[in-house]
């Protein structure tokens, strides 16, 4: 069961990085990690560094993806982001923390909702 979960979060996240991409976003970072947890995106879009969450669920019967991310989920991301920022050496000007919820779909692309500056 988890490989499978595995599989349909990592789908999740390469569709999610290829539409924010196609958006005209840069990546940064995949899977950032540090001893506190991971990040799933890291991208620039202009001067703004974007962290983004990507939440994948095939079926929307407890809601939809980005519906997953509650406060707990929200103040990890921002201490992450704060340990990333303390490590790197690049010029940022603003920072935004986007979600992105994928929905695969049986035929055809999945559905994909980008909130931005989410929270």
């Amino acid at each position: 069961m988890a490989r499978a979960k595995d599989a349909v979060g990592a789908y999740g996240e390469r569709v999610a990085v290829e539409h924010l991409v196609a958006q005209g976003m840069t990546v940064v970072e995949r899977n950032w990690r540090c001893a506190a947890g991971e990040i799933d995106a890291i991208l620039r879009d202009g001067p703004t560094l974007v962290f983004c969450e990507v939440k994948t669920r095939r079926r929307q019967t407890h809601g939809e993806p980005y519906e997953a991310v509650g406060y707990r989920k929200m103040t990890r991301l921002r201490r992450l982001a704060a340990i990333y920022l303390g490590q790197t050496t690049d010029m940022i000007v603003d920072v935004r923390f986007d979600v992105v919820s994928v929905v695969p779909q049986r035929s055809g692309g999945a559905v994909i909702e980008h909130l931005i500056a989410a929270f």
